[in-house]
């Protein structure tokens, strides 16, 4: 299967769920957000990336902390949810673009946020170096993977070979390793 094959699944079928997919999955997204915010100890965000934002779910933990926040997927239903949730705050904006590709300039945020997005796409090592491109040096990146996709092992190998530093990686009762990591090359 291609590269653009997998995306076009993936995105189909957050296009299908995109009306159930707060229902099954926020408590899950939550446990995940606490796993991260428990170990992010800053008062102010600035600019803040959410890749793979889903239906913004992230939007609520971090508005009141974060200068702008710009929320991007690749599924046309899930970022229409994610508007729709993203009305009541003034500080937040969508795009509807591939994390692979993202339209923004390199060094450019300050924090940005990959909760249930690696494992959903053909290369992780790709994504990931996209993420790293738009983060500014020493930015805070945090990202999730799941751990019947990653081991721990291959999780941090993967991090560290895109340019992060591991500041913090929770795994113990959780479905997935949640990482928050430090941009580390320029």
């Amino acid at each position: 299967m291609s590269e653009w094959d997998k995306k076009r699944e993936i995105m189909h079928r957050y296009d299908v769920t995109a009306h159930i997919y707060d229902m099954r999955y926020a408590e899950e997204q939550k446990v995940k957000f606490q796993a991260a915010f428990k170990n992010l100890k800053a008062e102010r965000l600035g600019l803040v990336l959410d890749v793979g934002c889903g239906t913004g779910l992230l939007f609520d933990h971090v508005v009141d902390k974060a200068e702008t926040i710009v929320g991007v997927d690749l599924s046309k239903k899930t970022a229409l949810k994610a508007k729709e949730h993203a009305k009541r705050f003034l500080n937040t904006h969508l795009i509807l673009a591939d994390a692979d590709k993202l339209p923004f300039p390199d060094n450019f945020f300050n924090y940005i946020f990959a909760f249930t997005l690696l494992q959903n796409m053909p290369n992780p090592h790709v994504t990931l170096k996209e993420i790293v491109r738009v983060a500014k040096l020493k930015a805070v990146v945090v990202v999730t993977g799941l751990k019947n996709v990653f081991s721990r092992e291959s999780f941090e190998e993967l991090l560290r070979n895109a340019g992060l530093k591991i500041a913090a990686l929770e795994s113990e009762n959780l479905k997935c390793h949640v990482a928050v990591c430090t941009k580390t090359v320029n």
